[in-house]
């Protein structure tokens, strides 16, 4: 193994050994102390685990290993959240914190890190731009194979509209979300890309080993991330719910927004970095499948979790829940609407993050309805604006995939090999793209 793997795996052992002394222990600390503790064990298994993830990619090709990707990647979040729905089929107390991660996590993902991605590569390829005398680029251009993960997030942002009006989860429909998603594994799959993966940082390191030495490296790194994981779980959990009274700050917002920060850093990171590379395609890629994920098999899996925890037939959601699902929902159908056409421009990327922002000054119903009505409405908006790509979209996910010639413009065919370097749309000389 290089020196440089096992340097940065040994840093990320040293910062979760005192959590893992403490659980073996059993020692208690104060809660604000358990909560730094567990939160840094988890968020060194997070970065060994997406290192792990990106370099499994190597071996596993095509649309399929995005989605796997995207999946592994938020496996913390997963631990925290399905460990509070567990906690409330036994005790009421933990029912408004079951939800409480998703929403924050959901929200963060495309809120923060699809604007972070496309500002990210817009500079890059500015940059670029200046060196070569070439356009300014104005957008991201997302890849045709995009649109079936798209096609499953819209299908799946409409769905999220009955959890408000139902009040509830119910088990049925946590088990249609889980089918949902295990035909979204299915259909990337069945989607085959020619392109040789890059990789980037630590996964490069990892990739440039034998196969043998690289194989046991990764599974090696997904069980020592697993296991921390695991063990961190419940008492990060509950260290965040108890660290509110000690702090003055409320339990609920650190549920919903510090835990995701901590599980969601690593991933941010990697996307970040494949951004900087000018791969700012493949970044926005896994990002798109890590909300796929969440919206199927996580939100499924907590009605689930909660009736294995003694609840019933149902995860009941209180005001302040159904007031975040709402929100969520529709910050997710104003997302896809803007990325319809397969390009993502600056400007409502910033949008984007203007109105993630907001959300923090925006605290009471009332106002959070009204912000959630301002996104359906620039919703719509952008669905007129990209109505042409609305009935392939959604057909995306029912059909195989194939190469569509219209995706191509002649004037990005004409320069493949810029095109593939930084994977941005030049739109700024309409008639050059009308060539």
């Amino acid at each position: 193994m290089p020196a440089a793997i096992l340097g940065r795996f040994a840093i990320c052992l040293l910062i979760a050994s005192p959590a893992v002394v403490l659980r073996i222990t059993s020692i208690e600390l104060a809660p604000v102390l358990e909560l730094l503790a567990f939160g840094a064990a988890i968020v060194a298994a997070a970065f060994l685990l997406a290192w792990a993830a990106e370099a499994a990619q190597k071996d596993i090709s095509g649309a399929l290993a995005i989605a796997l990707l995207a999946l592994i990647a938020v496996l913390p979040e997963y631990a925290v959240d399905l460990y509070y729905a567990f906690r409330s089929g036994s005790d009421p107390d933990y029912l408004h914190f079951a939800a409480a991660n998703m929403t924050g996590s959901n929200r963060l993902l495309l809120g923060f890190g699809w604007p972070l991605v496309v500002i990210i590569a817009l500079l890059v390829a500015r940059r670029l731009a200046k060196r070569t005398k070439s356009p300014v680029q104005t957008s991201l251009r997302l890849d045709s194979g995009s649109r079936m993960d798209i096609g499953f997030l819209v299908i799946l942002g409409v769905i999220a509209f009955a959890i408000p009006l139902l009040g509830s989860i119910p088990i049925w429909f946590g088990v249609a979300l889980v089918l949902i998603f295990v035909a979204y594994l299915w259909r990337a799959g069945q989607a085959t890309g020619d392109d040789e993966e890059e990789f980037v940082g630590a996964a490069a390191l990892i990739v440039a080993m034998p196969k043998k030495a690289r194989r046991i490296t990764v599974v090696t790194m997904f069980v020592v991330s697993a296991a921390i994981i695991l063990a961190s779980a419940e008492p990060f959990a509950e260290a965040l719910a108890d660290s509110g009274s000690a702090l003055g700050i409320d339990s609920y917002f650190l549920v919903q927004w510090l835990a995701p920060l901590a599980s969601e850093a690593p991933e941010f990171i990697i996307a970040a970095m494949f951004a900087l590379r000018g791969m700012g395609g493949a970044a926005i890629g896994t990002l798109i499948a890590s909300k796929v994920n969440q919206w199927s098999l996580l939100v499924g899996s907590l009605p689930i979790a909660h009736l294995a925890g003694g609840g019933g037939l149902g995860l009941p959601l209180d005001g302040r829940q159904v007031e975040e699902f709402t929100l969520t929902a529709t910050q997710t159908i104003l997302g896809v609407a803007i990325i319809l056409a397969l390009r993502f421009h600056w400007a409502p990327a910033l949008g984007l993050a203007a109105l993630f922002g907001l959300q923090f000054f925006v605290t009471d119903t009332s106002g959070r309805y009204i912000l959630s009505a301002v996104q359906a409405i620039l919703a719509i908006v952008f669905l007129i604006l990209h109505r042409k790509g609305i009935l392939p979209t959604l057909a995306a996910p029912f059909r195989r995939p194939q190469a569509d010639p219209d995706e191509v413009e002649p004037a990005e065919a004409a320069e493949p090999q810029r095109e593939s370097i930084v994977g941005i749309a030049d739109e700024t000389d309409p008639a050059k793209a009308r060539a």
